[in-house]
C-alpha cells in the first residue's frame, strides 16, 4: 500500500497552522468558500490561474473559514 503524501511542495516561507499559502504567483479565478463555512481537509477553497493552468488551492486541515484575504480577479 503506497504511503499518503504529507507534503506536496516545499514552502519557502513559514506558514502558521490553518493558514493557506499558494506556492506559485497567479490570479484568483474563483473562490469556493464563504466566511464562517466549515471545510474538511482536501476541500477546494479557491481556483488560482498560474503558468497557464488552473490550480485548486485546498484546505490543509478541517476547520472553519475565519477570513478571506483575496478577491476574485486579484493577483
Amino acid at each position: 500500500m503506497p504511503e499518503e503524501r504529507k507534503h506536496y511542495r516545499q514552502l519557502y516561507i513559514q506558514v502558521e497552522p490553518g493558514e493557506v499559502y499558494a506556492f506559485i504567483p497567479g490570479n484568483i479565478m474563483d473562490i469556493f468558500v464563504k466566511k464562517g463555512q466549515k471545510v474538511k481537509k482536501g476541500d477546494a477553497l479557491l481556483s488560482l490561474h498560474a503558468m497557464k493552468m488552473d490550480n485548486n488551492i485546498c484546505a490543509n486541515i478541517d476547520g472553519v473559514v475565519e477570513k478571506i484575504n483575496v478577491k476574485k480577479g486579484q493577483a
